[in-house]
């Protein structure tokens, strides 16, 4: 086959796509405050979540930021997004991974003060964007009544967006979720003895 007739070929699907595309777009009209999760084995799930928060900085938009489990050490996410107080809250109110707490009334203890700041922006409608990282940890360790957390995602304001992360999401909470992402693990460097990597892990 020619270039030419290559050429001409690809338009013509371009053209079938863009169309089919338009239409797509033409029928999502309505707006409102959605819920995102990322779930997965995968890396990237909170780089996700962040990247949201910087889009949402662009449009001049509130955001809180509530870490349920990192607390251990300082991120380079929240070295960068404490420099905009004035837009961004940030709570980093983990004890550390749950490996490393083995402390499981403690850590019931730390993931409801982390929901207690959480239902605050959740009924507050100044936030535009609520982060709520490694929520999906929590609830899959039974730190917080899902039933709870649940109710208060569902009585939002009606524009806030929330975007939740965390390894093995509930089905419950799939289920009242607008988009939902599962990062798989192909490969890791991790697993190569690599350890983890300012700007890239931390």
């Amino acid at each position: 086959m020619s270039d030419t007739e290559k050429d001409r070929r690809h338009t013509a699907r371009m053209a079938k796509k863009k169309a089919v595309v338009d239409a797509s777009i033409k029928k999502a009209e309505r707006e409102q405050g959605i819920i995102v999760i990322t779930t997965g084995n995968g890396k990237g799930k909170s780089s996700s979540a962040f990247g949201m928060v910087a889009r949402a900085l662009g449009h001049n938009m509130k955001v809180g930021i509530i870490q349920f489990i990192k607390g251990a050490y300082s991120t380079g996410e929240e070295s960068f997004f404490r420099r905009f107080p004035d837009e961004v809250e940030y709570h980093v109110m983990g004890d550390g991974f749950t490996w490393e707490t083995q402390d499981r009334q403690k850590d019931i203890e730390t993931a409801s003060r982390a929901w207690h700041e959480a239902r605050r922006m959740l009924s507050d409608n100044h936030y535009d964007l609520v982060i709520l990282d490694e929520l999906n940890i929590v609830l899959k360790y039974g730190y917080l009544t899902l039933d709870d957390v649940i109710a208060d995602l569902k009585k939002r304001p009606a524009m806030q967006h929330v975007v939740i992360t965390g390894r093995a999401a509930k089905d419950e909470l799939i289920e009242i979720a607008d988009t939902v992402t599962e990062m798989n693990d192909i490969k890791h460097a991790f697993r190569s003895g690599i350890k983890a990597q300012k700007g890239i892990e931390l």
